[in-house]
């Protein structure tokens, strides 16, 4: 597919916001200038930036060893260990393209990605938070035959240990260009399975680049990666990429508990870290009983989803730090309170976006431009939002305009500053603590349910998470009556990512009804509240 529109890749060349720099080259040319810095500590372990360079090197040379070519894609599914970055650079190097999986993402999701995107390897742990990813990784080797390779980073079992698949760095005889796709990301996915997101270095990278500025990052900062290392967030904004470019070190948390997480503030000296507000609240809460110390910490960054004003006013305080809101998406657009905002407006906004290039709308239901602090549609276009998901031309006329703006879903209000407000999704999605749940995928595993005979799957409000998920359940007459616990156990079976199994279960006898006969959505959400 073509990324960009030559009309609008030409003025983004020429405005300076793409460079032409292939995202790997931040590695390299630290490690040219200062091969000795540390660039990822995890656990025990401290990579220079020499020595991922080198790792790199040696990946993409057994990436190229084992047939794969330019273009062709990997599924890579790590926890935050050194070695997924040793991965993400070795395929980008060879021109190899990642589709970024999730650690929470289980049989459903994985098969789907390696078979929608014809992934010729599988990366994953062995074992992470209790969870053995070989076996999830022989039950989509078996379903998809087009699968070639499941490597492993650990103990390997019966499948290939990364060790074997580092070889002798050798030139890239078809090397990448930053106009290439780089890597899929996932989207939040309102109907069914998530959208692939084609990113290119070229876009990557300004909004990398810009992210580092307005973050104020350097040389000296360092960034605890708590969240998933493949989640967007975490990845670029500015996230271990932006300390990454600006020559920093990447802190890796295994998991993002407090007890884990403000011990390696504290050991690490950690300077800035960005999580989702419920994360944000148990880290403020145990923060405040002591015991750490937070000193270093200069900045966290609360995105994901919409933190409350109320929440907001704890959190710094709490931690003793700044506090910046982060609103963005794996599609593009992101936007950041600044360091010379008021306290008000950091308190009480989601920011402003990136780049004086970003292109943002707030429309009604007929695409009418509203004005500023009138609730609407959130529409965007500009140098680093896609222009379309990867193979999805039905589901891109749909979330795309004509003249290329892209319909977010979102719900905002704009200040006559510049500043946006979020108030709300207007796509059928589930925001919970910043992991999306697309409810129709809920819905067509409990449909698969001999006792169901109709299922919806809703939003309701929550103070911790933001929301949580309902599903109201219409049972078939003749079948046994099922307990709701049954039935979040046989979607957990179905394969779903724990986060995805509904948090309620209410039997109903009926669902409400529009005026066309259609489930009122609407109303359920009501009636969970």
């Amino acid at each position: 597919m073509t990324l960009w529109p030559e009309e609008f890749a030409a003025r983004y060349r020429e405005a300076g916001y793409w460079t032409g720099e292939p995202l790997d080259l931040m590695i390299r040319r630290h490690a040219a200038e200062r091969p000795g810095r540390i660039a990822v500590t995890d656990g025990e372990r401290h990579w220079s930036y020499a020595e991922l360079d080198r790792r790199a090197d040696r990946l993409a040379a057994g990436l190229l060893a084992r047939g794969l070519r330019r273009g062709d894609r990997i599924v890579l599914q790590l926890p935050n260990v050194a070695e997924f970055f040793e991965v993400f650079f070795g395929a980008l190097r060879a021109g190899v393209v990642p589709v970024m999986a999730l650690p929470a993402h289980r049989r459903a999701e994985i098969s789907y990605f390696c078979e929608f995107a014809e992934a010729r390897a599988l990366f994953v742990a062995d074992r992470h938070a209790g969870f053995d990813h070989r076996e999830l990784a022989a039950e989509v080797l078996a379903a998809v035959p087009s699968l070639g390779e499941v490597v492993v980073v650990g103990d390997p079992g019966r499948f290939t240990p990364i060790e074997e698949l580092r070889a002798e760095p050798a030139p890239v005889a078809d090397p990448p260009t930053a106009a290439d796709l780089a890597f899929l990301q996932l989207s939040g996915g309102s109907t069914g399975l998530p959208k692939l997101i084609p990113r290119s270095h070229d876009d990557y990278l300004y909004s990398v680049r810009e992210s580092a500025a307005i973050c104020e990052l350097t040389p000296a900062s360092v960034y605890l990666c708590a969240l998933p290392a493949a989640h967007n967030f975490p990845l670029s904004s500015p996230g271990t990429l932006g300390v990454l470019h600006v020559g920093g070190r990447v802190v890796l948390a295994p998991e993002p508990s407090p007890a884990t997480a403000l011990a390696l503030i504290e050991r690490e000296r950690v300077t800035i870290t960005g999580v989702v507000p419920p994360l944000a609240l148990a880290w403020a809460d145990a923060a405040a009983r002591g015991g750490h110390d937070l000193s270093s910490l200069e900045l966290l960054q609360v995105g994901g989803a919409k933190l409350s004003e109320e929440a907001a006013r704890r959190l710094g305080p709490a931690l003793g730090c700044r506090l910046q809101q982060v609103f963005g998406m794996a599609e593009g657009l992101v936007n950041y309170t600044r360091p010379e905002d008021s306290e008000e407006t950091v308190l009480t906004t989601q920011g402003r976006p990136i780049s004086p290039a970003d292109e943002v709308r707030v429309v009604d239901d007929e695409d009418r431009d509203l004005p500023d602090g009138e609730h609407g549609h959130l529409l965007t276009r500009g140098p680093y939002t896609i222009r379309g998901y990867w193979n999805a031309p039905e589901h891109n006329a749909r979330a795309f305009t004509a003249d290329g703006f892209y319909r977010t879903g979102d719900i905002v209000r704009r200040t006559p500053g510049g500043h946006l407000v979020v108030e709300g999704r207007a796509k059928d999605q589930i925001n919970r603590g910043g992991e999306k749940v697309a409810a129709e995928e809920v819905e067509n595993v409990l449909l698969a349910h001999p006792a169901v005979h109709d299922v919806a799957v809703v939003a309701t409000p929550d103070e911790y998470l933001g929301e949580r998920s309902c599903a109201y359940v219409i049972l078939r007459p003749e079948a046994p009556r099922p307990r709701a616990a049954e039935l979040r156990a046989f979607v957990r079976a179905g394969g779903l990512a724990d986060y995805k199994v509904p948090d309620r279960v209410e039997f109903v006898v009926e669902f409400p009804h529009t005026g066309i006969g259609k489930v009122s959505k609407k109303d359920l959400r009501s009636t969970a509240r």
